[in-house]
């Protein structure tokens, strides 16, 4: 076995055990029931309804872990509906990060995994984040975001 194997050996059990481990916390803080009624209804149905973002965090995988178990969330800004050329509708968002997520050292591991896992949604056309949201971070932090994320700001 080459040491490139090895590596990847490891990483593979690595990649295991984090999702295991964001599944096993997401069931703790979690009602089951609720989860997949939210996963399973139209986020476009529920434009201006309490649901909304707590059906847009149920979409969420591993990362909803994180924003779980620091004490951070989400928040809209904005959201429009979009159509497609097939006369498809789905949905445009703009989101902040709230309570401890924010100018926290990981937030843009944070924000690169919902907008991974949201834009993984059939109703969902894009995810962009308020530019707020870079006032809460430092000089170095903000450099860092926008140097090594993945995402747009506006």
């Amino acid at each position: 076995m080459t040491v490139e194997d090895l590596v990847a050996k490891y990483a593979a059990e690595a990649k295991i055990a984090t999702q295991q481990e964001a599944a096993k916390r997401i069931a703790e803080s979690t009602d089951p029931i609720v989860e997949a009624r939210l996963r399973d209804t139209s986020l476009l149905t529920l434009l201006d309804d309490d649901e909304l973002v707590p059906a847009i965090l149920s979409r969420l995988g591993e990362v909803r872990a994180a924003l779980d178990g620091h004490g951070g969330g989400i928040s809209v800004s904005s959201i429009d509906v979009v159509t497609d050329i097939s006369d498809k509708p789905s949905i445009d968002l703009v989101l902040d990060l709230t309570g401890a997520c924010l100018s926290c050292g990981a937030a843009p591991a944070t924000l690169d995994g919902i907008k991974l896992d949201l834009e993984s949604d059939d109703e969902v056309h894009r995810v962009r984040f308020s530019v707020n949201l870079l006032e809460s971070f430092d000089e170095l932090g903000r450099e860092f975001i926008l140097a090594h994320g993945s995402v747009t700001f506006v």
